[in-house]
């Protein structure tokens, strides 16, 4: 509202223009809009006078008591509180808090979490899949159509080795196993993999039985299909217990593109984009060269005819492009992965698979440490499971909730610990900026003050319990009282909703969103600490429980944007 009469009135002075001013909270004022010094040196005109004369044309707006130019060709603007309180009431009243779609018409297929079949998920899992589900839920918020995809390892050698082993040793504990769960397929996995570097004709058996696996062997195909089912299985318990939105439905494993892969290597031979070196199919790009200065090649074939990773990744572009009309493609992917999709990337561009107006970003993030500051394993130097690190969250956040709330027991005791200790989980993970590394650190993340999720779910708890003690029905805002500082800082923090979720669909950056989340708590805070609610006069407090109306929603929608749940009570 406040950005268009700014162009507006910049239309109405400078006539039609490109002029696109951005309008930002101020410590000068309430807000401050800039862009006349970059229209000024086009028009080759003074920019303070460029403002004085977009400031006399908003002087008669009714949104502001003032606008004044500062310094060099800013504009302060001051806002009427009449202004903010109608903008209060406008989002109380809508269902979506005001919040626009802009992403309407906007296909995205968002490719993480990638776990690997026959393995159990890990902490390495752990940022995939909260920052892959933040973003989905985000931008479907938004009004954006989302397809959720996990790239699923199920396909390649491994398999064979695996299924050659549990053949030969049936007596193995975890083969003879009438109810295989995927830690005995993770336990027999290691032993296959001893095997198959100690053993050289037992890696010979294994690599035979891909073959069988790749032909279409029934006995082959039987034991690779038990184990997939296995898996799945799994996977969707962590899901469910992690509270994100990937289901079985999801998972399209390397398997489903294998048909596609010679198909795509022969499309590249043909067009030129590939060529065959030292008996590989590779493509070269004259930037990316190793250290000794040689062209590091993207392999698509292997010398003994076998495909990868790059070779699956090139089918799945094209397949979403092509079947799925995706106009924007995000892989949720540790950051060690640049170089590999950078050159997927260009690859798809070349080959005509992946056409300019189709973005392809990698949504590159950090490790997370453990207290030694290195990657996060158990004592014995393992890597931590993912569930193991979600049951000691659990745990410590039962521990957390009974000493709030003693007289919490039983069902509503675990639900509640369940809400906050994978609340806690994601929001540390989530409030760190994606690309930096963290500390995982369950003391800090279940503190009830400071930048956490229990801090963010205690402000919303806390607001719901104002509401409740209120009763009566749902409060309507008053255009004409007057607004103390805390209540006007509130309703700008509140307004600040749509622009913050704006910013995180450009930059695939959830933290901002957690930023926005705590300071706007912060802010309720200030409001609640100078303005009585209860106890004001009844113009007041209809206004004031407008804002905690207000508040609570914003913080519990922004809460499960992030995957986060937002209980009444804590």
């Amino acid at each position: 509202m406040l950005s268009e009469s700014v162009i507006a009135a910049a239309t109405s002075t400078l006539g039609p223009a490109d002029f696109v001013p951005q309008v930002r909270r101020s410590e000068h004022a309430d807000f401050q809009a800039d862009g006349i010094l970059a229209k000024a040196r086009t028009l080759r005109r003074s920019p303070r006078d460029l403002a004085s004369a977009v400031v006399a044309v908003l002087a008669s707006d009714g949104l502001l008591t003032a606008a004044q130019v500062a310094g060099p060709g800013f504009v302060n603007l001051h806002l009427r509180d009449r202004a903010l309180l109608a903008q209060l009431a406008a989002r109380l009243t809508d269902p979506r808090l005001g919040i626009p779609t802009p992403e309407a018409g906007v296909t995205t297929v968002i490719d993480y979490s990638q776990p690997n079949i026959a393995k159990e998920m890990h902490v390495g899992h752990l940022r995939s899949t909260i920052i892959g589900d933040a973003l989905v839920r985000i931008l479907e918020h938004l009004g954006g159509t989302v397809v959720r995809r996990n790239h699923v390892g199920d396909w390649g050698t491994q398999f064979g080795m695996l299924i050659q082993y549990r053949l030969e040793h049936p007596d193995t504990p975890a083969a003879a196993s009438k109810a295989q769960t995927v830690s005995d397929l993770a336990a027999l996995y290691r032993q296959a993999r001893i095997a198959f570097d100690a053993d050289a004709a037992f890696a010979e058996r294994a690599r035979r039985r891909v073959v069988a696996l790749q032909g279409g062997d029934p006995e082959t195909l039987a034991a690779w299909r038990d184990i997939v089912a296995e898996s799945t299985r799994y996977f969707t318990e962590v899901y469910d217990r992690l509270g994100v939105r990937l289901t079985a439905a999801d998972a399209v494993g390397e398997s489903a593109y294998n048909d596609a892969l010679p198909d795509v290597a022969n499309d590249l031979e043909q067009t030129g984009v590939a060529a065959v070196s030292d008996g590989a199919l590779c493509v070269f790009f004259d930037a990316i060269r190793g250290p000794d200065g040689e062209p590091t090649p993207l392999i698509v074939r292997k010398r003994d005819g076998g495909f990868g990773y790059a070779a699956t990744d090139l089918a799945a572009v094209r397949q979403r492009v092509a079947d799925l009309g995706a106009n924007r493609i995000l892989y949720v992917v540790d950051a060690r992965q640049a170089l590999h999709f950078r050159m997927v990337f260009e690859t798809a561009r070349r080959a005509g698979w992946l056409p300019s107006a189709v973005d392809a970003v990698h949504v590159a993030f950090g490790t997370v440490l453990g207290p030694d500051g290195r990657p996060f394993k158990t004592r014995a130097g393992d890597t931590v499971r993912l569930v193991d690190l979600l049951t000691e969250a659990v745990a410590r956040a039962r521990a957390v909730v009974a000493g709030k709330n003693p007289e919490l027991s039983g069902t509503a005791l675990e639900q509640r610990a369940r809400q906050v200790g994978i609340g806690a989980v994601k929001y540390a993970d989530l409030a760190t900026g994606r690309t930096r590394d963290y500390t995982y650190d369950p003391d800090r993340m279940l503190a009830l003050t400071g930048n956490t999720g229990v801090y963010l779910q205690y402000a919303h708890a806390r607001v719901r319990s104002i509401l409740a003690r209120a009763g009566g029905p749902a409060p309507a805002v008053d255009l004409e009282a007057p607004l103390e500082p805390t209540e006007r800082a509130l309703i700008m923090d509140l307004d600040a909703f749509d622009d913050t979720l704006i910013e995180v669909t450009a930059t695939y950056e959830p933290h901002r969103l957690c930023g926005y989340l705590y300071r706007l708590a912060q802010t309720f805070t200030a409001f609640y600490e100078h303005c009585p609610v209860l106890r004001a006069d009844p113009v007041q407090r209809g206004n004031r429980l407008a804002l905690c109306q207000l508040t609570g929603d914003t913080l519990r929608t922004g809460l499960q944007l992030l995957g986060i749940d937002a209980p009444d009570q804590l």
